[in-house]
């Protein structure tokens, strides 16, 4: 992933970092910022009204991700999280994200996930249904950053 400023993103999601963030080095720890990713993303849906993480029928499961680190974060900052889809496919969604630290332009770091939508029940994949890809659309993105 490369560094992209924050104006590339299409939606934010603030995040206040925890003191249990940091690592015996003094900044967040890499694990954290997969967490952030999949807050911001499941945020976003939950806030739109299209996941209902206890009794939805279809569910996004992650199945691939990346992060590429840039500089350093740590408790207290607050990190803002751009999001954006960079491919929307039949039963699956790529998110693009990016980790900014308070007030600077250029992120801390990228990353991405892929959710496969399924069927709660059986675990098979299926269609992203027609609420989650309006919602999806909203936040398109027009380039990637790979």
């Amino acid at each position: 992933m490369r560094a992209v400023p924050r104006s590339d993103w299409p939606h934010f999601v603030t995040i206040s970092t925890r003191w249990m963030d940091n690592d015996v080095y003094g900044h967040v720890n890499n694990v954290q910022y997969y967490s952030y990713f999949d807050t911001a993303v499941n945020q976003f849906l939950i806030e739109r009204g299209v996941l209902d993480i206890h009794k939805g029928e279809v569910v996004g499961f992650v199945v691939d991700s990346g992060c590429s680190y840039f500089s350093p974060v740590a408790f207290p900052d607050t990190i803002h999280v751009g999001i954006r889809v960079a491919k929307l496919g039949n039963s699956s969604v790529r998110y693009e994200i990016g980790i900014y630290r308070n007030d600077e332009q250029m992120p801390a770091a990228a990353g991405h996930f892929v959710h496969v939508y399924v069927e709660r029940s059986s675990n098979r994949s299926v269609p992203i249904p027609a609420p989650v890809r309006s919602v999806l659309e909203t936040i398109r993105g027009n380039t990637a950053t790979t």
